[in-house]
């Protein structure tokens, strides 16, 4: 599994909104600038946390984005998965029901169901909000 940089700008957007006043809408503009992304690339990212539920959109002279919920409420598990998709080390294992015909005499499956649990469990441990307290420290 290699994180892409879809992802890992989509973590920086996501903590750069926490870091802004609460309810506050932030430019993409200012987004960009801040974190010395393409505001096209952020542009892309977008669509895909709105759909996740994770960020709220305002349209209009006053619009932006903002979290639409609380830092703490959001893991790097949730904005890896809106925007690189499922996090399985292995195709077998990206869906809910391993239909894969080898599944019963895989001697390997053990290895890939335990590096699956150890990475779900470590992404979806740390908040946005764990994020920004541990830059202040």
């Amino acid at each position: 599994m290699k994180i892409s940089t879809k992802g890992r700008y989509a973590l920086r957007l996501t903590v750069n909104l926490a870091r802004n006043e609460k309810g506050a809408y932030t430019s993409l503009k200012d987004i960009a600038e801040d974190e010395g992304i393409s505001k096209k690339y952020l542009e892309q990212i977008v669509p895909m946390l709105n759909k996740a539920g994770i960020l709220r959109t305002n349209r209009g002279n006053r619009g932006g984005y903002c979290l639409a919920k609380n830092a703490a409420d959001i893991s790097v598990g949730d904005v890896l998965r809106a925007t690189e998709g499922n996090l399985a080390p292995i195709a077998c294992l990206s869906y809910d029901v391993n239909d894969c015909p080898r599944r019963e005499n895989c001697s390997t499956l053990y290895v890939w169901e335990g590096l699956n649990e150890v990475i779900t469990g470590y992404l979806n441990s740390i908040t946005i909000q764990s994020i920004i307290d541990k830059s202040k420290s």
